[in-house]
């Protein structure tokens, strides 16, 4: 493909946004880094959703796939902010897999309460990672990204505190 077609398509995706170059670039790649993160750890809770075992499973299964769903939700309004932006989004597995800070846990077994802790630790951190946005974001005069960036912190402390005293239910 030619320099010139390349650069086409290039434009045809330009979202057009008054926040300049340097901010499409530094929001939308911290954008989609949390992005690669909301995927990860959706996969991470629905893979402990389905592998919760013990007296609270019940409880500790409809409230890790209801954390899923919340998680999920997330996923379209940062791509689209990040479009918004005239940036580009993630387009693969793959492209998660190299951006992604949440780690995976392949384990054929772990118990319940380290389940609650390690989603308790990953949220904790996705938090810490959103607030850190935040201040780009305000940086570049972005409060469009920064307000939804706020709803998502409060969900994500929400989690946090579920995980951590359900947790705590299981160590009495």
């Amino acid at each position: 493909m030619s320099d010139n077609a390349k650069s086409r398509q290039s434009a045809n995706l330009a979202t057009p946004t008054d926040l300049g170059a340097n901010a499409t670039r530094d929001i939308s790649g911290g954008l989609n880094i949390l992005l690669a993160d909301v995927f990860a750890l959706y996969f991470k809770t629905k893979n402990f959703h389905w592998h919760i075992s013990g007296p609270h499973f019940r409880d500790y299964h409809l409230m890790l796939d209801e954390q899923a769903d919340q998680i999920y939700a997330m996923g379209d309004p940062i791509a689209e902010r990040v479009r918004k932006l005239g940036g580009n989004t993630l387009r693969s597995i793959g492209q998660i897999k190299k951006l992604q800070r949440v780690l995976d846990n392949d384990a054929d077994y772990v118990t319940p309460h380290d389940m609650l802790a390690e989603l308790r630790e990953d949220n904790k951190q996705l938090a810490v990672h959103m607030r850190t946005l935040h201040e780009l974001c305000d940086e570049h005069n972005d409060i469009a990204t920064a307000s939804l960036i706020e709803n998502w912190v409060d969900e994500t402390e929400q989690r946090v505190w579920f995980l951590f005293e359900s947790g705590r239910r299981t160590e009495g």
